[in-house]
């Protein structure tokens, strides 16, 4: 089995609702993504051959949603009160609502599911919220 890794990254806030600890409370984090892609054989002909893809192709698809990602607050929807997320929308804030809680777990699940919906054969998910730890997801 072939596989390749591309890394994309964002910075995002979030907060966790419910959860008794730090993370309660609002911080931001440099996430990082880590994308494999497999492959039974490689390329046999045309500008590809001996590439299981394009590194190319997959950062471009993977960049579009961390660049949709970067610089916003991720919120589980429902996790602010209506008037809260009404005052930070007037003041311009970029925030972006989840059916989920924003956390590393989520979004190794969430990438997965967006790369595979993208076409690509991906074995493994990994997303970072520091250099030290990380969650990651694969069927």
């Amino acid at each position: 089995m072939y596989k390749v890794q591309v890394k994309g990254c964002f910075d995002s806030a979030h907060f966790l609702k419910g959860y008794e600890g730090k993370c309660s409370n609002l911080h931001g984090h440099r996430w990082v993504v880590e994308v494999e892609i497999r492959a039974e054989s490689l390329q046999e002909d045309g500008p590809g051959r001996g590439m299981v893809m394009d590194f190319k192709d997959l950062k471009d698809v993977l960049s579009a949603e961390t660049d949709r990602l970067d610089h916003s607050l991720l919120i589980e929807e429902g996790s602010l009160r209506p008037e809260t997320l009404d005052a930070l929308k007037k003041e311009n804030f970029r925030i972006l609502e989840f059916p989920f809680r924003p956390t590393a777990e989520n979004f190794s699940g969430y990438f997965y599911e967006y790369m595979k919906k993208a076409g690509f054969a991906v074995s493994k998910v990994c997303v970072y919220e520091t250099p030290n730890n990380y969650a990651s997801y694969e069927e």
